[in-house]
């Protein structure tokens, strides 16, 4: 799979249609990157034109603001808007709900102003455009719980969108108790995914796991890379590895499709 750079791009005249911005995770975490490969594989077959900054890309800022440096959140916003505003990027998706969010909410107050998307918002428009198809047999029949992270749901109230996918793929979609507004964050967000957690009884990560476990799933179905560590770590933790998958609604798009 050829994954053409923004700088390519520029070089040969072109302009793509999107951004794709992979984020840390996206980029540097093994298991993420089979989701940021599994998103390029759905962009390659709905014939998308689009790039990525490649080794232009830094950190969006999240972890630092949330943990409280808002001036290195700054330094790092002003690198990558002074990048993505030279190349004139005027539209962006990401497998990465934490960028997501700071794309589209905190930037603009500094000067980077774009259309963002999360990948599922973005694949969504694909299908309802005719660009993309997914095939709704492959996975008929499993039963799929949806993990709705932080920075989707409750920051930005995206809910339908990752559901609608889920549906699309002929599996059985169980909420979990707490979904939605009230869903239970997975542990890892504001930069609490890179320390020790405080002292109590339980993980937060484990008794969101839990949540899931009590639907009886075949598959947690993510939208987030963190959020998928955070609920791999639980199945682990609860020794449902032989009998429970954590995968992006990415791959199971992916998979369903045999790409």
């Amino acid at each position: 799979m050829i994954v053409p750079t923004m700088a390519d791009m520029m070089a040969q005249g072109k302009q793509p249609e999107v951004l794709f911005w992979v984020g840390a995770a996206g980029s540097y975490d093994d298991r993420a990157k089979k989701i940021s490969r599994a998103f390029v594989k759905i962009l390659h077959e709905a014939k998308v034109d689009f790039a990525v900054l490649g080794t232009e890309e830094s950190s969006t800022g999240d972890a630092a603001k949330r943990s409280g440096n808002e001036f290195l959140f700054q330094m790092q916003a002003m690198m990558n808007i002074e990048v993505l505003n030279g190349y004139e990027v005027k539209k962006i998706v990401t497998c990465d709900p934490h960028s997501f969010n700071t794309l589209k909410n905190e930037y603009p107050s500094l000067g980077g102003k774009y259309e963002v998307y999360h990948h599922t918002q973005f694949i969504q428009n694909l299908i309802s455009e005719g660009r993309l198809k997914i095939n709704n047999s492959t996975l008929k029949g499993k039963k799929v719980t949806f993990h709705d992270p932080c920075y989707l749901g409750r920051a930005n109230e995206v809910y339908e969108s990752p559901r609608d996918l889920i549906k699309r793929l002929g599996v059985n979609l169980t909420e979990m108790k707490r979904n939605k507004s009230t869903a239970l964050c997975c542990g890892a967000g504001g930069a609490q995914m890179f320390k020790e957690p405080e002292k109590g009884d339980k993980d937060i990560n484990v008794l969101r796991t839990e949540d899931a476990l009590a639907t009886k799933p075949n598959i947690i179905a993510t939208g987030c890379p963190y959020c998928n560590t955070m609920m791999t770590d639980g199945i682990k933790f609860k020794e449902k590895e032989a009998e429970v998958l954590v995968k992006d609604i990415a791959e199971l798009i992916a998979e369903a499709n045999n790409l």
